[in-house]
């Protein structure tokens, strides 16, 4: 089987939108996956649903005012600090952090900018 390449679907939403809001906007569009890592933010019944629909397994932690927890697997939600790191080294970038940028475009160019520095830096 050949490896395809596939588009790189992003959603850049205003700061104040729910995060479970901008991933449902998205779920067509989710690459064919088993497991969705999220944060707390992510702990809504109909997104669970909608995952279970498009056959992915959610491992996202129940929020603290859920009567009845659901469990998820916590030696890999544990796997989920490599993605915060790599967000918290972006926003490294002051340009990115405070978002000068007006276009999305733009924004998401310094972001591919600052994310190949980051890579040849480590290299």
């Amino acid at each position: 089987m050949r490896w395809q390449r596939r588009p790189l679907i992003m959603l850049l939403s205003e700061g104040q939108m729910s995060d479970y809001k901008g991933a449902a906007l998205m779920i067509d569009a989710f690459p064919k996956a088993k497991v969705l890592l999220g944060d707390k933010g992510y702990d809504a019944d109909w997104f669970r649903a909608a995952l279970a629909d498009c056959k992915i397994t959610a491992c996202i932690p129940s929020k603290g005012n859920r009567k009845v927890p659901i469990p998820h697997d916590t030696a890999l939600y544990r796997q989920r600090h490599k993605v915060e790191n790599m967000f918290g080294r972006i926003k490294d970038w002051r340009r990115i952090h405070t978002r000068y940028d007006r276009c999305a475009h733009t924004f998401m160019s310094a972001i591919c900018i600052a994310a190949t520095v980051i890579f040849w830096i480590n290299q």
